[in-house]
């Protein structure tokens, strides 16, 4: 296992932030953090990578404890705080040599840091002092600094806060191609982002695990209240007339011919809508039952 957390309480004075927290990230999998804001995120990554300690409880990163071997945990762990705090009177290379010292590359940082500016795609501003940086680059070099060490597991804390949809997609397809070799585990309220990268998720609500699932299985956390099935039909036909099908509760058009026909959960409608087809003279161009999207999932667990 790349990162193990037993039953984590954090207190803050009297505010409990985190009540009883336990997950585990297996080795390679890129897994979306999710949550409210409020809901202790960032709390939980911060205790992760060391910054803050966790009032009891247990976390282990590539079977090392926190607390016992910090050091040797944070070389080992690339970290992208939700603010990326960059000084912004530095030059870019000047930033990356500085966090190359942290690290103690030595004589390969260098080669590291070109390596890191040509990943990240900074090499256009590489000469540049961060305070030029438009929104976009100073998430590139925030990212290049957590992965010039090249570390072994990676904490991403909201990596595309602010961004436009074109750098969404940029930063979406670095954090792909970095994840094939590491362990990402990252937070956001992008839920497209989630679906688009990650193989798990995890949401957390009011300091508590609400759930954990395969991205593709993630639907199958919550008890649909509704069936909802997309259907598309040669020819013309009625609100009123779809509304006559047993067990349907709502009928909406979609476009054209197509309509999205809700029904109680309990029975499938599909042979329904098939024989009110038939009996009607029409043919069915396309039929699918519409399963609950992530963003709806979320809803349900958090709200």
């Amino acid at each position: 296992m790349s990162i193990i957390v037993k039953h984590v309480v954090k207190y803050y004075g009297k505010q409990k932030a985190l009540d009883d927290v336990s997950f585990t990230i297996d080795e390679g999998k890129i897994v979306g953090f999710l949550g409210p804001n409020g809901a202790g995120k960032s709390t939980m990554m911060k205790i992760i990578t060391g910054f803050i300690s966790k009032t009891t409880g247990e976390v282990l990163v590539n079977d090392m404890d926190i607390d016992e071997k910090s050091i040797e945990v944070r070389k080992i762990i690339g970290y992208l705080p939700e603010n990326n705090p960059l000084n912004l009177e530095m030059y870019v290379r000047e930033y990356l040599l500085f966090v190359a010292g942290i690290y103690k590359l030595g004589k390969n940082k260098v080669d590291k840091i070109d390596e890191m500016i040509e990943l990240t795609g900074l090499a256009p501003e590489q000469n540049k002092k961060i305070a030029e940086l438009s929104k976009g680059f100073r998430q590139r070099l925030g990212l290049a600094q957590a992965l010039l060490h090249d570390p072994e597991v990676l904490i991403l804390d909201e990596p595309t806060s602010g961004l436009d949809p074109n750098q969404i997609v940029e930063i979406r397809d670095l954090i792909k191609t970095v994840g094939k070799k590491k362990t990402v585990m990252l937070s956001t309220h992008i839920m497209q982002e989630v679906e688009a990268i990650c193989d798990e998720v995890i949401i957390i609500n009011q300091g508590k695990i609400v759930a954990r699932e395969n991205i593709e299985n993630i639907h199958q956390v919550v008890k649909e209240e509704k069936q909802t099935i997309i259907v598309e039909f040669d020819k013309a036909v009625s609100q009123e007339m779809l509304e006559q099908i047993d067990d349907v509760q709502k009928v909406i058009g979609v476009k054209g011919n197509k309509w999205l026909i809700e029904a109680i959960v309990t029975i499938d409608i599909r042979p329904a809508i098939f024989d009110f087809a038939v009996k009607n003279g029409l043919t069915i161009l396309s039929q699918q039952k519409k399963e609950m999207s992530l963003e709806e999932v979320f809803q349900q667990l958090t709200k």
